[in-house]
């Protein structure tokens, strides 16, 4: 699972800007629509206090279940991300840039749930009693104090990042349903603070609170006093979502992901990488023709050759080159040597290179392929699919 989960911080860190703030916005609107049932399910409950914070848990697994399962980007769960980059297989502005770009689509998503929930006029369901408790429940939540936020954030995405965790372990929808249950049960029904969650929770709360009519209407059906006074834009992101968005990047940054990649990961990212190298594929002479190559790339059942000559390699020429290069040109492949369409040169690194120090490599000069040497002698190679497929050692 650790190999898993940081392949997948590998390819969130290396997702473009726009696709990663298309999905960061589906995550906002899907956490969104799971605390909207949430709040529909429990405003007018008359079951004890456990048992409707066990329910409310339960159907706020929605949000999580979309992420998941139909794919978007969440912000608590790409803590999880700082497992590529301590392996070093992601940089620190890569990890940067994700969170960022994720926390502001996570928080826009949400914002428009937000405005269509209101405009749907859904609020005014049960003659203000939602509205009423979706106050309630955002007053609630910038009451507390830094501290307590804080650490109700911490322990939130610790359990979030564990339900995250545990879906790669599973096979199949379902797997991945009951994975993500139980620990989104429990931190929900204790009480604990998700920030995404929360850009939906008290901006609801904001949003009848200056709907006058609606919180009229709210406010009549109210057995006690509400302390609406305390609710503003200020004391959401100073009371809550800083001390919340703090608290759960510590626990899922701390007590998820550094501490599954200390137990699972340290030791193989150092490793050298005569553990990973590969022969790689056939080589052949630089004056062979390319449909002779061609040939050897079928009998071989591989999707590239290397050209080199006295035992070192010269260049590396693979399908896309053939494309792009010979056939685009309209070169006769039944004469055109092979080193008239490779890519040269092919870079080198030393036998005893640590694994991170590869991945660094490859994509500082976005290259595919890297010759293993030791000494003068060219031992092995490596691709970047042979590194995506690493095993735990």
């Amino acid at each position: 699972m650790a190999a898993r989960v940081e392949k997948a911080g590998i390819t969130k860190g290396n997702l473009d800007p726009l696709s990663t703030l298309v999905l960061a916005l589906l995550a906002g609107a899907f956490i969104s629509f799971g605390a909207a049932l949430y709040t529909f399910v429990l405003h007018d409950a008359t079951l004890t206090l456990g048992v409707s914070r066990l329910l409310g848990g339960l159907v706020f697994c929605l949000g999580l279940i979309l992420v998941i399962i139909a794919g978007a980007e969440l912000f608590t769960g790409n803590n999880l991300i700082v497992m590529a980059y301590v392996s070093r297989k992601v940089t620190g502005g890569q990890l940067l840039r994700n969170w960022v770009i994720v926390f502001i689509g996570n928080f826009l998503g949400a914002l428009i749930i937000v405005l269509f929930i209101y405009l749907s006029g859904h609020l005014k369901t049960a003659g203000g009693a939602l509205a009423l408790f979706a106050v309630k429940i955002a007053v609630a939540k910038v009451n507390l104090s830094f501290l307590e936020a804080l650490t109700r954030g911490l322990l939130c995405n610790l359990l979030v990042c564990l339900a995250v965790w545990l879906c790669y372990s599973g096979r199949s929808v379902t797997d991945k349903i009951l994975a993500i249950l139980f620990p989104i049960s429990a931190f929900v029904a204790l009480g604990f603070e998700h920030s995404v969650a929360n850009m939906y929770f008290i901006p609801t709360g904001l949003a009848v609170i200056h709907d006058p009519a609606l919180l009229q209407a709210a406010m009549s059906l109210s057995t006690q006093a509400v302390d609406v006074d305390s609710l503003t834009i200020s004391s959401f992101l100073w009371s809550n979502l800083v001390p919340v968005t703090i608290g759960n990047m510590i626990g899922g940054v701390f007590f998820v992901g550094a501490v599954y990649w200390f137990v699972y990961l340290r030791r193989s990212a150092a490793e050298p990488i005569r553990y990973l190298m590969t022969r790689g594929p056939p080589a052949v002479n630089p004056e062979i023709t390319i449909a002779e190559a061609v040939r050897i790339m079928k009998e071989h059942n591989s999707s590239s050759v290397l050209v080199g000559e006295l035992g070192k390699s010269l260049g590396i020429v693979g399908e896309s080159d053939i494309v792009k290069k010979a056939v685009s040109q309209g070169l006769n492949i039944n004469t055109t040597p092979v080193s008239e369409i490779m890519s040269a040169p092919l870079i080198s690194v030393d036998i005893k290179t640590p694994i991170y120090g590869v991945y660094r490599l490859l994509a500082k000069k976005r290259i595919r392929h890297v010759v293993i040497t030791e000494g003068d002698r060219q031992v092995g190679f490596i691709s970047v699919k042979d590194l995506l497929q690493r095993p735990i050692i």
